[in-house]
This record gives structure tokens, C-alpha cells and sequence, in this order.
């Protein structure tokens, strides 16, 4: 079937992948700049903690603003991965998320701000993340095996037509 855009210099896919490679772009150059910004606070933050009187306030902050850092790490490895694979790999955004739900834990929990209710929710998405980066790390191994597999199948059958053709040659000559 002939493409509809093949007389055309216009080709949805290839437009598309380079807008999103593009707007990806953007957004890696955003989360490292705020790495980097977030990185020279916490720096700084830690001069402030020497000359501040109360301890476990500053420290919760700090270990807020490290797990901050995580959650950044963690996307911009997922975006990193994109332009490699041209895919999003779930299991770096499903990191993110659950650095990200262990910071909000933490922090609730020292702030004493959890209902029994919320200790729940957010047991149960824990849980569901946890399950979903189990099933995508399988699901991505799965992948590579399968992907390695075609690719021996292919080597094989290419080795076979250059014996069949080298077979032809001879049988001419």
C-alpha cells in the first residue's frame, strides 16, 4: 500500500519524532539546569546548617531537597534513554515516581500529618508501583531476549543466502 504522503517531502512520522525529540530536548535542558541549581542550594544549604540552632527541620528540608534531586536524576535518565531507543522506558519514570512517594512519605511522616486513611493510599500505591516496575523490568528483559533471538534468526538466515549465492557463483563459473 503506497503511503499517503510519499509524493510529498511531508511525513507525519518523521515530523513527529523530531518535534518530540525537539520538545525531550527542551525538557533535559530544564531538569539539568534545575539539578544544577538544586545541587548549588543544597550546597549552600549546608553552610546555613551550621550556624542554625534547631537540627531536624534543616535536616528534613535536606533530605527533602536529595530526594528532590532523585526524582530529577531519574527523569532526565528516562528522557536520556529516549533519544537512544526512541521510547520512553517505564521503569526510570516508575523510579521516579517512587522516590518521589518515599519523599512524600518521609516528609508526612516527620510533620506527623498522615490520617490512617492516607497511610492506606499510599501503602497501596507503593505497592502498585513496586508491581509495575517488577512487570516492566520483565517485560523490557523479555524484549532484549526476543530482539537478540531475531537477531541470531536473521544472522542465520543471511549466512544461508550468502552460501546459496556463493553456491550459484560457483556453479556458473
Amino acid at each position: 500500500m503506497e503511503h499517503p504522503f510519499q509524493h510529498l517531502r511531508l511525513h507525519p512520522k518523521r515530523w513527529f519524532d523530531r518535534v518530540t525529540g525537539v520538545i525531550f530536548g527542551v525538557i533535559l535542558i530544564f531538569i539539568m539546569l534545575g539539578m544544577v541549581i538544586g545541587t548549588t542550594r543544597l550546597f549552600l544549604s549546608v553552610i546555613d546548617l551550621i550556624s542554625e540552632p534547631g537540627v531536624s527541620e534543616r535536616y528534613l528540608a535536606m533530605v527533602s531537597d536529595i530526594l528532590t534531586l532523585f526524582v530529577l536524576v531519574e527523569l532526565s535518565r528516562s528522557l536520556v534513554e529516549y533519544f537512544d531507543t526512541l521510547r520512553l522506558r517505564l521503569t526510570f519514570i516508575v523510579d521516579a515516581a517512587i522516590v518521589f512517594m518515599i519523599r512524600e512519605l518521609m516528609i508526612q511522616t516527620y510533620e506527623h500529618k498522615f490520617e490512617t486513611a492516607d497511610i492506606y493510599a499510599m501503602s497501596a500505591l507503593l505497592f502498585v508501583l513496586g508491581a509495575l516496575r517488577i512487570a516492566s523490568v520483565m517485560v523490557f528483559q523479555r524484549e532484549v531476549r526476543m530482539h537478540s533471538a531475531l537477531e541470531r534468526q536473521n544472522a542465520r538466515q543471511r549466512a544461508r543466502q550468502r552460501a546459496r549465492e556463493r553456491r550459484a557463483h560457483a556453479g556458473d563459473a
